[in-house]
């Protein structure tokens, strides 16, 4: 295994997603550090991941190939971006979309990243929190027009206004409308 080429927040960031999104365990190396460690915060019962994960197999385990396992047609949207290379700490809301390969359905969710930075080595993440406010779930009928929708918005970062835009007006994603609005006002 080769050194990591030096990265920048957003491309940390970035690798991580693309890695969840399209169940490519093998990028977790180049955006996470080997001690990384992950923590969840569940405000839902909708869905479920262990509260803590310590090492990067166990890391990759929890958000890439388990996840991987269940989920597919996976959109993660970060709704705001780092604005210099190295900072030590990012925070940044998100949106995701996704369908669950076992029955079809459809889950929306949004919360909140906060992403601890290798400041001393080279700029992959040492830790990650996130935050998993809402999190809705569709029937599967509903899964083509909510995934047609999310695939028109800007991946994987965007803004408040393209996400609530691009939001399919269901009353099941009122939640997920709510905490867009009210993100977009702030």
């Amino acid at each position: 295994m080769s050194e990591p080429q030096s990265i920048t927040a957003a491309e940390a960031i970035s690798t991580y997603i693309e890695a969840k999104d399209r169940n490519r365990p093998q990028l977790m190396e180049q955006a996470f550090v080997q001690d990384c460690e992950l923590q969840m915060q569940l405000l839902t019962d909708a869905i479920s991941f262990p509260s803590s994960a310590h090492g990067l197999e166990s890391v990759t385990e929890v958000l890439v190939r388990s996840f991987g396992l269940q989920y597919e047609n996976v959109r993660t949207f970060c709704l705001s971006r780092p604005d210099a290379d190295r900072i030590p700490r990012f925070q940044c809301d998100w949106l995701v979309g996704m369908s669950n390969r076992s029955d079809g359905d459809v889950r929306v969710g949004c919360g909140e990243y906060t992403w601890d930075f290798d400041a001393t080595g080279d700029g992959r993440v040492k830790r990650l929190l996130i935050k998993i406010e809402f999190m809705c779930v569709l029937p599967a009928v509903h899964q083509a027009p909510i995934l047609q929708r999310l695939s028109a918005i800007p991946y994987p970062w965007t803004s408040y206004g393209e996400a609530r835009t691009g939001l399919p007006s269901i009353d099941a994603l009122t939640p997920i409308a709510q905490f867009l609005q009210r993100k977009l006002h702030n």
